[in-house]
């Protein structure tokens, strides 16, 4: 007889129902949920135990129900969200805890945005020792995840008073899905230019004139930010980052705009004529981004340039007057030890970028990770490790924490994190994690956000994923932006 727990009764929400799935596969990320009954949801624990080579079956059946009874459930000190919801949370990680012997490092939370949470807990006015209380007794974290989330909560409080907005500004991006190849845990739209014959003439052509279409959206507005990605967007020639930037300027202003990203990332895709003009437009701010400083690493996920490729593109950078340099690292990459990581964050503090982006690897659908089952062979504890490594070398290089998220199926149930050194932050990351922000996208496979701040709510544009469907249906695209953003 198949062994589970149920979690339900007439209080069960899809959203919460949801919700304790998605804690549920944190701790069995494996396992086969099946929610066949409106009024259930079932884990089927046996599985999970031979997955994770127990011998001895939990004593009884451990079936729990939880339904809108407090008995032996904490109440919510924080007044907000979904009481119940929480405590129905509390109940399944207790229960999960126990039965497997393992505590998560971010307790119940599994949402993507968790410095929302601290954010509204310290904007009701409880200062940082009762939001620590908070987050550790109702919401079990781990004393270092408290720590982490309160400093880049602090941070982005910060930065968003220091910056009055009333909700109506825009951010700007622009996509450029193509890449030199793919790498392995990618995710993202992103095609090998070496295959695309003139496609990518036709796209920027195509990319122009949406550019020119938004500008027109755009007159009047306030823009606080433009974040040119991909992809990789240096994936293009210089004559063509060229005339992209020249358009968005025309339409733009970048004179006029706080914040200008460009993620040149591939450094196999950096020459100084593109530096040139990511400098000549007066970009403020790059991304050179190694994932790592391992060779075999490097060779094994699909990057194919080597280390000393990224140092030079780096030195470039720095001797074509880039004083805002990110560098982006991704702990847990398959093959990859403590050791190795050690000396990652050697190089990279030798280097000493402006900010650091330290990610865990994520492993997504679509990405060739997930097709050919190359995980991380590092465990839970190996990439806390990893983790601590990065954010030790972030405090050496001076950079604070001040934007952090979660994606599903990261390696060890952790975190992405940007830290940065005073002033070199970048407002678009907080922007869109925020989402309180307008955000006009353009590009295949972008995503527009249209806020409205009088009901709180964010509504999506989307660009279609396919560059050639792109090319050809752009008026459609267009169209859908009018409409979306009131003109």
């Amino acid at each position: 007889m198949v062994r589970s727990f149920a979690v339900g009764g007439e209080e069960m929400t899809e959203s919460r129902r949801y919700e304790l799935s998605m804690l549920t596969k944190e701790f069995f990320p494996e396992a086969e949920i099946r929610e066949e009954d409106p009024e259930y949801l079932f884990v089927y624990a046996e599985a999970c135990w031979r997955l994770y080579g127990k011998r001895e079956e939990p004593s009884a059946d451990r079936k729990l129900l939880l339904t809108c009874s407090n008995d032996g459930i904490p109440q919510m000190v924080f007044a907000g969200g979904d009481p119940l919801k929480n405590r129905m949370k509390q109940g399944l990680y207790a229960l999960l805890s126990e039965w497997t012997d393992r505590a998560l490092p971010w307790g119940i939370l599994t949402g993507v945005k968790p410095v929302k949470l601290a954010v509204s807990i310290l904007e009701t006015g409880r200062d940082r020792t009762e939001a620590k209380q908070i987050l550790r007794d109702e919401y079990s974290l781990s004393p270092a995840k408290t720590e982490l989330l309160l400093d880049t909560a602090v941070r982005e409080i910060e930065l968003l008073t220091a910056d009055e907005r009333d909700g109506r500004e825009w951010a700007i991006y622009i996509g450029i899905p193509f890449c030199p190849t793919r790498c392995a845990y990618c995710s993202f739209v992103s095609y090998d230019y070496h295959m695309l014959g003139d496609l990518m003439d036709r796209y920027v052509d195509a990319l122009i004139r949406e550019i020119r279409a938004c500008g027109e959206l755009a007159a009047g507005r306030r823009i606080t930010s433009l974040y040119m990605g991909g992809g990789t967007p240096t994936s293009l020639s210089a004559e063509q980052m060229d005339r992209v930037l020249t358009e968005a300027d025309r339409a733009f202003h970048f004179d006029r705009i706080p914040e200008t990203t460009v993620e040149a990332g591939r450094p196999d895709t950096i020459t100084m004529d593109k530096l040139k003009v990511l400098s000549g437009h007066g970009i403020s701010r790059i991304s050179v981004n190694p994932q790592t400083m391992n060779q075999k690493t490097l060779d094994r996920i699909g990057r194919r340039h080597s280390v000393e490729d990224v140092i030079h593109a780096y030195e470039m950078a720095r001797t074509a007057g880039f004083d805002n340099i990110n560098m982006d690292l991704i702990m847990g990459l398959p093959g990859e030890t403590v050791r190795d990581v050690e000396y990652t964050v050697r190089k990279i503090r030798e280097l000493a970028p402006d900010s650091l982006t330290v990610h865990s690897l994520a492993i997504k659908r679509s990405s060739r990770l997930k097709e050919t089952g190359l995980y991380s062979d590092a465990s839970a504890g190996e990439i806390e490790q990893m983790l601590t490594l990065g954010q030790e070398t972030a405090a050496v290089l001076g950079m604070r924490p001040y934007y952090l998220y979660r994606q599903k199926n990261m390696a060890g149930n952790f975190e992405n994190t940007g830290y940065c050194t005073p002033g070199k932050e970048c407002m678009y990351n907080i922007e869109i994690m925020e989402e309180k922000q307008n955000i006009c996208a353009m590009g295949a496979g972008s995503v527009s956000k249209v806020y409205d701040p009088a009901r709180d709510r964010i509504d999506r544009i989307s660009n279609v994923k396919n560059a050639g469907d792109y090319i050809t249906r752009l008026d459609e695209m267009i169209e859908r932006k009018r409409r979306g953003f009131g003109n």
